[in-house]
């Protein structure tokens, strides 16, 4: 008896201790603190989970009552924050916030690595925004390779291996450009900013620069562990005696080598800055700042 005691007793402790490890649960909050690039990092790990496309109808049903169970406050004993945060996880991965109706498996966040698909736009703003993205990448790519020819101080492996990295540069200006074909009426109308209580306040073209350049910056770094951390891998594992001696391995390692750069760059390069980012009333229109007594307001700068 005292052994079967003494077991349950661990065993609770053991359940307490995993459940203290959990933050206190806030229902349509993040999880980890979003003041911190840290915090932000480990925020966009769980939204880009590609785990959440493998979770089942039933266990979203049950994920969802959860929910709806705290929110009423008809939680059952013994659920844990680490059983609500999950819970809530799966719901923001797989339901769309206003309708509640589930995404396209593609088009989730999580979705994103393993599918490689955009986020869906009105179709003008999207060929818009691709042509400008191609014709910039190509033009820069193809001046570069130019230059790095007609370079004669460059031996033949130093030309190779700079032309390896050629492509950053190509990518993160068609990045660039296809963010502001895409988001050019923003800087027009103005984006809506929000007092400290969610209240909205107007709309600001100023924060829409903010918010555009936040975004521009985000999408320079996002191709950069892509296109710069292969390379350098690569050049050193082609030396391995494994790869010398089997040339077939180079495709499939030098592919897991990308999706893992690729599966880093995303969560790396989203959280450089907060989703819903601050800026001060003084730094704003005046009839923004004569809007509201908060010295402070929030604007979603987008991704």
């Amino acid at each position: 008896m005292a052994d079967t005691a003494t077991t349950a007793s661990a065993a609770a402790a053991s359940a307490a201790s995993a459940s203290s490890d959990a933050p206190p649960f806030q229902l349509g909050k993040p999880r980890f603190q979003q003041t911190s690039f840290y915090g932000r990092f480990r925020h966009f790990l769980d939204i880009i989970d590609p785990r959440t496309l493998f979770v089942t109808e039933r266990r979203l049903r049950e994920a969802v009552q959860l929910l709806e169970d705290y929110k009423h406050g008809t939680l059952r004993p013994g659920v844990t924050n680490e059983q609500l945060w999950s819970a809530q996880k799966i719901k923001q991965a797989i339901l769309h916030p206003d309708t509640n109706e589930k995404i396209f498996m593609p088009f989730r966040m999580s979705g994103y690595i393993p599918f490689g698909t955009p986020i869906p736009s009105p179709a003008s703003k999207f060929i818009q925004g691709y042509l400008g993205a191609v014709i910039s990448a190509v033009s820069i790519a193809v001046g570069l390779n130019v230059l790095v020819q007609k370079a004669n101080k460059f031996t033949p492996a130093t030309r190779l291996l700079i032309q390896r990295f050629v492509p950053f540069p190509a990518v993160a200006s068609a990045n660039i450009c296809n963010v502001v074909l895409m988001r050019y009426g923003e800087l027009e109308e103005g984006i809506d900013v929000l007092d400290s209580d969610g209240n909205l306040v107007g709309s600001s073209k100023i924060a829409a620069r903010h918010a555009l350049l936040e975004t521009a910056l985000t999408r320079v770094v996002l191709p950069m562990p892509i296109l710069v951390l292969p390379p350098i891998v690569m050049s050193m594992l082609e030396k391995t005696a494994l790869l010398q001696a089997r040339p077939r391995l180079l495709l499939p390692v030098q592919s897991l080598v990308c999706l893992a750069a690729f599966g880093l760059a995303l969560p790396l390069a989203i959280s450089l800055f907060p989703q819903m980012s601050e800026i001060e009333t003084s730094q704003l229109e005046p009839e923004i700042a004569q809007a509201t007594s908060s010295r402070t307001v929030v604007y979603n700068k987008g991704l």
